[in-house]
Parts: structure tokens; C-alpha cells; sequence
């Protein structure tokens, strides 16, 4: 993230957690993704995966949909491709930066828990990865 970006962020960040924002925040990441000024590392019709632009940990990534799911207690079937690609998209990333080597969790929040009423996927470690590459 650069400078400028981190500026943004940090300047936003009254207006970015109050619950008008969380709402905001969710809605952009479902309908105008392509707008995120974010470290993409995997996208496709269902998903989008980027470095989070606010990392709690050495390697922080977020996995979110791109149709409107609330959390996690709102999936369903037709669902099915989102959570299938998800894994999939997880299991590349813990590979490509060797994360199964510095142990790694995947970390879904709910209720009280949940910043952004639209479900997403931390995946996280504790270790700085000793690869890093862009996934195809």
C-alpha cells in the first residue's frame, strides 16, 4: 500500500467503522470491486482474494465474495461455488507462499465479531511467508 493510500485510510477511519460505513464498505466490495485500490492476488467471477489494506498479522489476506452474502449463516446451495472456489483459492495461496511450512489459520467472523456485515475470509499467519508471487 502506498503512502497516499495509507493517508486515505487512515483519515477515513472514523467514517470507515460507523455502522453507515461498514454498510458502504460492503456494498463496494460486492459492486464496485474493481475500484478497490488493493494487492489482488486472485480474482474470478464468484471471489476476490487481496492482501488486507489493514493487516492484524505479518501475512493477511481477505477472501470475499462478490454477490451479497451477509455471513456465514447466510449461505446456502447456491452458494456452492463461491465456498468451493474459496477453499481452492485458499489452498493455492497457503501453497504459493508456502504457508503449511509457518502454520496458517483460516478465520471466518460472525455476530458481535463480523466488522463488515458481508462474509469474508481471513486468511492469516504469524510468519512472513518466504515466497511471494502474484497467483494466476
Amino acid at each position: 500500500m502506498s503512502v497516499f493510500q495509507h493517508r486515505i485510510i487512515k483519515f477515513l477511519q472514523p467514517v470507515i467503522f460507523s455502522n453507515p460505513g461498514k454498510r458502504l464498505i460492503a456494498w463496494i466490495l460486492v459492486n464496485m470491486n474493481f475500484s478497490l485500490p488493493v494487492a489482488r492476488l486472485f480474482e474470478s467471477e464468484t471471489l476476490l482474494a487481496f492482501f488486507h489494506p489493514q493487516p492484524a498479522y505479518p501475512f493477511h489476506v481477505l477472501i470475499t465474495p462478490k454477490e451479497n452474502i451477509p455471513d456465514l449463516m447466510a449461505l446456502d446451495t447456491h452458494n456452492s461455488s463461491f465456498l468451493n472456489e474459496s477453499y481452492k483459492v485458499a489452498q493455492k495461496i497457503i501453497s504459493d507462499y508456502q504457508l503449511d511450512q509457518s502454520g496458517y489459520r483460516l478465520i471466518v467472523n460472525g455476530g458481535n465479531f463480523q466488522d463488515f456485515p458481508l462474509l469474508h475470509f481471513h486468511l492469516i499467519s504469524d510468519k512472513k511467508p518466504k515466497q511471494s508471487k502474484e497467483l494466476s
